[in-house]
């Protein structure tokens, strides 16, 4: 696992040592970002159920101004940590304990211009986006990684699912609010 591009590209990420966390591919990645191209310079990111912290620190070398990294579990907050450590990332980033299946705080950094989702494949799903997908900005996008042979709700809340994207196993579908602009 590495960092994809931008300003820690090549850097190597830690990979978890237990099992039940899984880690969002390379190619996904790329993929993901490929996407988003202009949406993450200079914008805030929710990476939310961060395992590695591979999605929020690739958000981080190609130019967010900061990133949010929520995960109830401790190993996987320590994970993300020594990641960012890995890279030389010392500012820009906040770790956050945190189930998103209860209730949760909005964190201070909200609203995000970009949420990116990677919940336990299979966990239900539609309630953590329609709360999270609160903590956006106007004009923000929801990302929410699910497995492939699940779909993906077209609505939750105000939220409107605008595209699907497959690779291998996985699937993302992104969301942004009924009646805002396509950038």
């Amino acid at each position: 696992m590495r960092v994809i591009a931008g300003l820690y590209k090549g850097r190597r990420l830690e990979a978890p040592d237990w099992a039940g966390l899984r880690p969002t591919s390379d190619k996904l990645r790329e993929t993901l970002f490929n996407v988003l191209a202009g949406r993450v310079r200079g914008g805030t990111m929710l990476d939310a159920y961060a395992g590695t912290g591979a999605v929020g620190i690739e958000a981080l070398s190609r130019g967010a101004a900061h990133v949010t990294f929520i995960d109830a579990d401790p190993r996987a907050r320590q994970l993300v940590e020594r990641n960012l450590q890995r890279c030389g990332i010392r500012a820009g980033y906040a770790i956050i304990r945190a189930d998103l299946r209860g209730t949760v705080a909005l964190p201070a950094r909200a609203p995000f211009d970009l949420v990116y989702l990677d919940p336990p494949y299979h966990c239900e799903s539609t309630a953590v986006v329609q709360t999270v997908g609160g903590w956006l900005t106007a004009g923000g996008t929801l990302v929410l990684e699910h497995a492939r042979r699940t779909e993906a709700v077209d609505r939750a809340g105000d939220l409107v699912r605008t595209r699907t994207i497959v690779s291998g196993d996985s699937a993302l579908a992104i969301y942004r609010r009924a009646g805002d602009p396509l950038p």
